[in-house]
């Protein structure tokens, strides 16, 4: 499905109810999988993403095929959870672009710990042949730069372990705002968890059982395209129920937002957005931290015309897509040439293209890029975003939502509304 977007005719002034934080979510499922055997009752959290209900189809699995399609997080997780699972006896897949994300430290580290899997294609990449048994725990030294997910699935695992777990890093752990998201789950589930710049230390232990919908937070990663949004409309968005402080990392994203000119008040009820002319003459940041957060600020710079440079932006390379690459290719539809440094450097310093046609978003079946995209319907009305149904992985309510703030959301199929053709000549 593709859609052709065009900007509310006033001023925006919305309330939007965000989504629960999936990251919340899947931690939460695996945590209470382990601490129940629970292989169900997980349909309230299974319905706030194609991602958490990519995780809760898993849970139910004890043999043959588990296919989480394009779910990371899940595909991390669920291989250490079958790992040290004892009687489990499973292939776990995905997509094609799954079958190229890579999974070779997490595996290489399991197997490490006494795990049983094997690699049905090729080395270091899904699917995986996977035979559960109990695991030991011991010294463990690992890559912690390639991604946080293979050190939270180890983690959340560990207390099954049948002595204490220490977790070494090597190098500095990538995205260290969601291990430290995965420590607070544990320890608020009884778990004696020691987390120093070194390394974790996991001692033996049983989850306390609780709801497993208690106290999700809504999805900072979310709220994140409605502070672009915010910015380069200069409207108004209140989002009920979102927090400060936040055992999420992009919660960051008010304070990288301010230099944009969003103005955020929290109170009781949620958080309100404002719109400032006060923004920075560029932006510098290192987004190691909260690398989903690069998508809508590099989207809101380039509309705002805001110079910027992000550093620590690796880890989008093996995301659903080539984050970096896509960013680059889709912006310069819209006239902007980013420039790279490495694989951790992305920015923009001004530079334009001459304008082109109508632009036309590709999406590469990733939802973020959907979403940080679709708001540049301000600036660029008529805007197509490709195979828009992708957003669905995160925030399936996206487009209804931006509908409710008065964009005009159609399908790109239909005849080109009598307003725009009448622009155009």
């Amino acid at each position: 499905m593709d859609l052709r977007i065009y900007p509310p005719e006033e001023i925006i002034d919305t309330e939007v109810s965000l989504p629960l934080s999936k990251s919340i979510a899947n931690r939460l499922m695996i945590i209470d999988a382990i601490a129940c055997g629970g292989q169900d009752g997980f349909a309230s959290l299974a319905a706030i993403s194609d991602d958490t209900r990519a995780m809760a189809a898993a849970l139910r699995e004890r043999s043959g095929l588990v296919d989480v399609g394009p779910a990371g997080t899940a595909m991390r997780f669920l291989t250490a959870y079958f790992a040290a699972l004892p009687g489990a006896d499973v292939t776990l897949d995905g997509t094609e672009r799954m079958r190229r994300r890579p999974i070779g430290p997490l595996v290489d580290a399991l197997r490490a710990l006494g795990a049983d899997i094997e690699y049905k294609g090729e080395d270091g990449f899904p699917p995986l042949s996977i035979k559960g048994r109990a695991l030991h725990g011991g010294e463990l030294e690992i890559d912690a730069t390639i991604s946080s997910q293979f050190l939270s699935a180890i983690l959340m695992a560990a207390p099954g372990f049948d002595t204490p777990l220490f977790l070494r890093f090597r190098g500095a752990p990538a995205s260290e705002s969601y291990l430290k998201m995965t420590v607070a789950l544990m320890r608020s589930r009884g778990i004696d968890v020691d987390m120093t710049p070194q390394g974790i230390t996991v001692a033996p232990g049983k989850y306390t059982p609780a709801p497993a919908t208690h106290d999700i937070e809504p999805d900072w990663s979310a709220a994140a395209f409605w502070y672009e949004i915010a910015a380069i409309s200069a409207g108004w968005v209140r989002l009920p129920g979102l927090r400060s402080p936040s055992i999420q990392g992009d919660s960051v994203c008010a304070s990288l937002f301010d230099r944009l000119g969003v103005v955020t008040e929290f109170e009781d009820g949620g958080a309100q957005l404002s719109a400032s002319p006060e923004t920075w003459s560029r932006v510098e940041a290192d987004m190691s931290d909260c690398p989903d957060l690069v998508l809508p600020l590099a989207v809101t710079c380039c509309l705002l015309s805001v110079p910027f440079r992000f550093t620590g932006v690796e880890s989008l390379h093996i995301k659903e897509c080539d984050r970096v690459e896509a960013l680059v290719a889709e912006l310069r539809r819209l006239t902007y040439v980013l420039y790279t440094e490495g694989s951790g450097v992305i920015g923009w310093e001004g530079r334009r293209a001459p304008v082109g046609e109508t632009a036309e978003i590709a999406t590469y079946a990733d939802h973020r890029m959907a979403m940080a995209f679709a708001p540049a319907a301000l600036f660029y009305p008529g805007i197509v975003i490709r195979d828009a149904e992708v957003v669905s992985k995160s925030y399936p309510r996206f487009w209804d939502d931006l509908r409710a703030a008065g964009f005009m959301v159609l399908d790109a199929a239909e005849p080109v509304p009598v307003f725009e053709e009448e622009n155009q000549q």
